[in-house]
């Protein structure tokens, strides 16, 4: 049986080597300030485990983080099911979030594409689609970053090559940014 005082310690390191990120991580957080400020809305996008962190940070934006504010246009483009069955139905499962970038995007948006592979096909093509309208596109990967760092702006390589340990730090990250863009744009705020 696994211990869970191994998993600590893989993620302890995880979490130690992210610091080896930190300069592409605030550069993502001044994107992330920067497309809001100018009118921008971020889009998210990921697959299983990513598709739920993909919820969990556009809803710190849209509702609150730690601050009273006022709402940050953000948009999850995994909640929609009728969307999503549809595309998947009528099309197929590759585009489903592209086909959402083409309806939704704009070029002052800023698409956050989490992939743990970097390989993923759907996220690969959104982050395709994003460049393709003159977005700024974010990858959230780990280990080599695979296919998508060609596609991105900036990528974020979590040293890890664990599932897990990756998803954890993303969320981490996820966390980092939703305050880092509130601090900056609730300083004049009146919600």
């Amino acid at each position: 049986m696994k211990l869970f005082i191994d998993e600590l310690e893989q993620h302890r390191e995880t979490m130690n080597n992210l610091a080896s990120c930190n300069g592409v991580i605030e550069a993502a957080a001044e994107l992330l300030i920067n497309t809001l400020q100018q009118g921008g809305k971020i889009l998210l996008c990921g697959n299983g485990g990513s598709a739920a962190d993909c919820q969990h940070i556009a809803a710190e934006f849209v509702v609150r983080y730690e601050k009273k504010r006022r709402a940050l246009a953000a948009i999850a483009l995994t909640t929609d099911s009728s969307i999503l069955t549809a595309h998947a139905n009528d099309f197929d499962f590759e585009t489903v979030f592209s086909r959402q970038v083409e309806a939704l995007g704009n070029s002052n948006d800023c698409l956050i594409a989490i992939s743990t592979s970097g390989n993923s096909n759907n996220v690969l093509k959104a982050a395709i689609a994003a460049r393709n309208k003159g977005m700024a596109v974010i990858a959230l990967t780990g280990a080599s970053g695979g296919m998508i760092r060609a596609q991105a702006t900036l990528t974020v390589l979590v040293p890890s090559r664990v599932t897990a340990r990756i998803q954890e730090a993303h969320i981490l990250i996820g966390h980092y940014w939703c305050g880092a863009v509130e601090e900056r744009l609730s300083v004049s705020d009146k919600p």
